[in-house]
């Protein structure tokens, strides 16, 4: 077969491809089959390489994707296109960097319809699923009825014939107890909700646990599904409710108990933006839910039941006081200081409402100004929808006066909240 490739005669200098127009108003994947190879590791500017997307009417090229790790094989990467009503295009660069022993090939870039978690198997590169590897238990590839091929069923089912293709975990070789074996689907690069279904078959002796998990890319798991039937001898349809506003993997997990154990197949993985209860998701966005304050509150805003709360100020900088901490000239709020010498003083502001059953990370930047006591003069609650039961998950202890400070804290609540 062929590929494309750029070499180390191109030192410093940056390799462009360009796709022709395209146009798409449906989601669709792009896979991209490329290797960077490389015989040193000591480089302190090593080659990388990026998929921009190129939209009409924008004057600049959106990174959908980089990459500078070598490896010894062709590598998959998988990257969600959402719909558009505009025409663009892909734009492949290769920068070369200071690495005098480095290439980069690309073997094949193909689009598809329907989004990158989606996958029958029936291809060579299964979709960029990849099998997390085990000495004991692993997915294999099944069917496609070749002499010596692997196979445990008469029928796959997409084709539901022996040619078809489709994954399979076997307990045959099981040595421990609880060994696992997870199949981890392409990462999501764009933010998806609805309904993610497949079929499985599911044939055991001893138990066998069988969960799909979602995994955030702190190694943050969530279970989302796990097999209840005992027995299952012909494909059956499972549904679930997934929710990915940042990048996620979907693992599917099989846990064994013993050699006897039995087997699981998976086939046909798909999804729509549609919840599996009908209901049509709107995938959160986090971003909508911070605020620089540059403009105005962002969705934030006050109960003035609370007292005099928080202004949106800027201050000049001068020796004694920073400026804001986005620019240095722009705004921020500030509690006011008239009222701080009253008892029982209170300033309250409320974020907007965050769904329940993800998990945030909250960061922000505090000051703090002529306190003579500091612990607790700033704290974080947890509200819940309707305002009631409050909990809280950070307060200031100590910090240097007057310079601006990183507080970061992670939470997830079962219930819609705000902060």
């Amino acid at each position: 077969g062929h590929y494309i490739s750029v070499d180390t005669s191109y030192e410093g200098e940056k390799a462009v491809l360009s796709s022709p127009e395209l146009y798409s108003e449906e989601w669709s994947c792009v896979r991209l089959i490329y290797q960077i190879a490389r015989t040193s590791d000591t480089s302190p500017d090593p080659a990388r390489l990026n998929l921009y997307l190129r939209q009409e009417g924008e004057s600049f090229d959106r990174l959908l994707w980089s990459a500078k790790e070598p490896s010894d094989s062709w590598l998959i990467a998988s990257l969600d296109l959402t719909n558009s009503t505009k025409k663009y295009k892909l734009v492949l660069e290769g920068e070369m960097g200071q690495d005098k022993s480095t290439s980069i090939a690309v073997f094949e870039i193909k689009i598809t319809a329907g989004y990158c978690i989606e996958c029958d198997f029936e291809e060579n590169h299964l979709c960029g699923y990849v099998n997390r590897w085990n000495p004991n238990v692993n997915w294999f590839v099944g069917g496609g009825n070749i002499r010596n091929s692997q196979s445990i069923l008469p029928k796959d089912h997409t084709l539901n014939s022996a040619l078809g293709h489709y994954m399979y975990v076997d307990s045959v070789y099981v040595k421990h107890f609880q060994e696992v074996a997870q199949l981890i689907s392409p990462k999501t690069t764009a933010p998806v909700s609805g309904c993610l279904s497949f079929y499985y078959q599911l044939k055991q002796e001893s138990s066998i646990v069988f969960t799909v998990y979602l995994r955030d890319m702190s190694g943050f798991y969530e279970e989302i599904w796990k097999t209840d039937s005992a027995l299952n001898a012909d494909w059956a349809l499972a549904e679930v409710d997934f929710n990915a506003p940042y990048p996620m993997e979907v693992i599917f997990e099989v846990a064994f108990n013993s050699a006897k154990g039995g087997y699981v197949a998976l086939d046909d993985i798909s999804f729509s933006p549609v919840y599996c209860s009908n209901q049509t998701g709107t995938p959160f966005n986090p971003a909508n839910a911070g605020c620089n304050f540059e403009e105005d509150l962002c969705n934030f805003y006050q109960d003035h039941k609370d007292g005099p709360g928080w202004s949106r100020v800027k201050v000049k900088r001068n020796v004694y006081r920073a400026g804001d901490h986005t620019t240095g000239f722009g705004y921020y709020l500030l509690a006011n200081t008239k009222f701080t010498t009253q008892p029982g003083y209170i300033g309250r502001l409320y974020g907007p409402t965050l769904p329940g059953n993800l998990q945030f990370c909250l960061r922000f930047y505090y000051a703090l100004y002529g306190f003579f006591k500091m612990s607790g003069t700033l704290a974080v609650y947890i509200f819940e929808e309707n305002h009631v039961v409050q909990e809280k998950i950070w307060s200031v202890l100590d910090s240097p006066k007057g310079v601006w400070t990183q507080a970061e804290i992670s939470f997830k609540k079962p219930m819609p909240c705000k902060v």
